[in-house]
C-alpha cells in the first residue's frame, strides 16, 4: 500500500493538466465521495470542539488512529462541494495507511494542486487550516 504521501502525489497528478473549471469539477466529484457521518459522530459533534474554526466553512474533523493506521473522519457543510471535495481527498489518502506517515502530508500541497489560483485566498487559508488541522491531530496522538 502507497503512503500518505505517495497516494496524495497520485491525486495530484489528476489535477495537473486540468484547466480552473475541470479542477473544480474534480474537487465536486470528490466531494460525493466522503460519506456522511454516521449517528455516532453526529451525536459527539455536539458535545466535542472538533471545528476547524479557521475555514469559514463548518468542517468537522476527527483524527483516530487504531494500531498504528490513520483513519479520518469528517463533516463538511454540502453547500461548500469544494472544500467538502478536498477533504474527501485527505481522507481518502489517509484512511488506512500508517498514522505517522500523516506528518509527511507537504505543505504545498494546494499550489501543487493548482488550487491556490482557483479557490481564491479565503477559501485556501481555511483549506491550509484544515491540512494543518489533521496533522497536528495525529502529531497529538503519536506523542500522547
Amino acid at each position: 500500500m502507497a503512503s500518505v504521501q505517495e497516494r496524495l502525489d497520485e491525486l495530484v497528478g489528476e489535477f495537473a493538466d486540468l484547466d480552473a473549471r475541470e479542477k473544480l469539477e474534480l474537487l465536486v466529484d470528490f466531494a460525493n465521495g466522503l460519506p456522511p457521518l454516521s449517528p455516532e459522530y453526529q451525536a459527539r459533534k455536539t458535545v466535542e470542539d472538533r471545528r476547524v474554526h479557521e475555514c469559514q466553512t463548518p468542517v468537522f474533523l476527527w483524527m483516530e488512529s487504531a494500531d498504528g493506521s490513520a483513519r479520518l473522519v469528517a463533516e463538511v457543510a454540502p453547500e461548500a462541494p469544494t472544500v467538502k471535495g478536498f477533504v474527501s481527498i485527505l481522507a481518502e489518502a489517509i484512511n488506512g495507511r500508517p498514522a505517522a506517515d500523516v506528518a509527511t502530508i507537504s505543505d504545498d500541497i494546494l499550489d501543487r494542486m493548482g488550487l491556490a489560483d482557483v479557490l481564491g485566498i479565503l477559501r485556501t487559508r481555511g483549506l491550509r487550516a484544515i491540512v494543518a488541522r489533521v496533522k497536528r491531530g495525529f502529531a497529538e496522538q503519536a506523542s500522547g
